[in-house]
């Protein structure tokens, strides 16, 4: 169980990796993340840059700074009188700047309000950091407080604030930042676009390659790119290809419809030598009856006889499906499906001993056919249900009105049908091998593949199921009225 949840996972994180997203989007992701890239690096050299260039000039206006102010103190005092804090505090060039005058210790003898503790000089003439201050000291040649002793070395520091630097350079990074932020942005959208734009012909390519799929119709024309490049070529070969299949189709389509002419022809010639034999073999059996002959020569004959009309009925059917497949039309009139289902009962009753036959078509049911090709649906349904179940079973055949169709209903209280058969119980040639069929029946194998092909003629459907008996139901359902003109008819 506790693989699941780790297989589910893998699917998830498999299904966003970025081989799997659309061209287009893969195309816009290279884009953007090769500007990310640049911008980076471009933004990393351009703030570094800028940083130590900013700093550089603060600490050199520093030093300028710190120079003019030891300068102007000196002019201002004569040597040894007292500097006053209000005498510093009009050096200072900004608010966030702070001057002390000390000795070698750091003792200040004067210096501006609010002046932090610098501690001792630093290296002369150099910047050096004492918490959040940049400080300059310079020496002063001689003492300007009488608080310090004469000829004492006296120093000037002079410090400024770093906060209004650093916000300075914060902000710096911070549109850098951006501008590498919106620029991915925009390489991303402006990918999209170019991706989106260039895989316009692609789109098109696929709509009618879809269309195609859909219709099965290699006549339609694939859109020709504007521009001469491998779209365009792409376009050109499936051209090629779709025309060659076309032609293709056209040939197989000559052929097919060729040979079914030619087994329609065929199955309709046999049909008068067919006749003729069985013609000829029935009046010699009766010949051999009525002289008495050897029982020798009235077992062959009767074996022929026996073939000669299996003969017939097989190319009976195959003449019907060739029909059906060469889509040759025959006459149609409004015709009582009710009666055709009870002629089909009454042939099928004389030669049914062992079967019991129920007829439920009391209503009348009209519907645009062949009353032939009906008749010949209901008479194979009927006699699949006696064939393929055992002695005293009851076939069951009621014809009622659903709506707007007509529905033929034949179901049997038998075992069912044989498991595993689905769909290809109506191919051709499919014969039951179920536990009901009879030793030694010889089906051809083409009844419920005519049932299906005359319904289809009639624009209806054919349905397999389990009666309320247990046995096999089929259900055939035609409209009223026209049938559908998509379906070729039967003759």
């Amino acid at each position: 169980m506790a693989e699941r949840p780790r297989l589910l996972q893998r699917g998830r994180l498999s299904r966003l990796s970025p081989r799997r997203w659309p061209v287009r989007w893969r195309l816009a992701g290279v884009s953007a993340g090769l500007t990310l890239v640049i911008l980076v690096a471009f933004a990393l050299v351009v703030g570094r840059l800028a940083t130590d260039r900013v700093r550089d000039d603060f600490r050199q206006d520093m030093v300028s700074v710190a120079n003019q102010i030891r300068n102007n103190v000196a002019l201002r005092r004569a040597p040894f009188e007292g500097v006053s804090n209000s005498d510093l505090a009009t050096q200072a060039i900004t608010g966030d700047a702070a001057i002390r005058i000390v000795d070698a210790q750091g003792t200040p003898a004067s210096q501006t309000n609010d002046a932090p503790d610098l501690g001792p000089p630093g290296p002369l003439g150099e910047v050096t950091e004492v918490g959040r201050f940049d400080v300059v000291s310079l020496p002063l040649s001689i003492s300007l407080s009488t608080a310090l002793p004469p000829n004492a070395p006296t120093y000037i520091q002079y410090a400024r604030s770093r906060d209004a630097l650093e916000a300075t350079l914060n902000k710096l990074w911070l549109f850098l930042a951006l501008g590498v932020v919106g620029g991915t942005i925009m390489a991303a959208l402006a990918g999209v676009a170019v991706a989106g734009r260039a895989m316009r012909p692609i789109s098109s390519l696929t709509a009618v390659a879809r269309q195609i799929a859909t219709t099965r119709d290699p006549s339609l024309r694939i859109p020709m790119p504007e521009s001469d490049d491998e779209v365009a070529e792409l376009a050109t070969t499936l051209e090629q290809m779709l025309r060659e299949l076309d032609a293709a189709r056209s040939e197989t389509q000559q052929m097919i419809q060729a040979q079914r002419d030619f087994v329609a022809d065929a199955s309709h010639e046999l049909r008068t030598p067919l006749t003729s034999i069985l013609a000829n073999l029935e009046l010699l059996e009766a010949s051999l009856a009525a002289r008495d002959a050897d029982p020798d020569e009235e077992e062959i004959v009767a074996g022929a006889l026996g073939s000669s009309r299996r003969m017939r009925r097989l190319v009976s059917d195959l003449l019907l499906l060739a029909r059906a497949d060469a889509g040759r039309a025959g006459p149609r009139r409004s015709c009582d499906l009710s009666e055709i289902a009870a002629a089909a009962v009454s042939e099928v009753r004389p030669v049914t001993t062992d079967h019991g036959l129920e007829l439920d078509a009391s209503a009348s049911v009209m519907v645009e056919g062949n009353p032939d090709d009906l008749h010949r649906l209901v008479l194979n349904l009927v006699e699949n249900g006696v064939h393929h179940t055992p002695a005293g079973t009851t076939v069951t055949v009621s014809v009622t009105r659903r709506g707007d169709d007509a529905v033929v209903e034949v179901s049997d209280d038998g075992p069912g049908l044989p498991e595993g058969i689905g769909d290809q119980i109506f191919s051709r040639f499919v014969r039951g091998n179920g536990p009901a069929d009879k030793a030694g029946d010889v089906g051809t194998g083409l009844g419920l593949a005519i049932v299906q092909a005359v319904t289809a003629s009639h624009g209806g459907r054919v349905e397999t199921g389990r009666s309320a008996d247990g046995g096999a139901r089929f259900t055939v359902v035609l409209p009223l009225g026209e049938p559908a003109q998509a379906l070729s008819p039967i003759l």
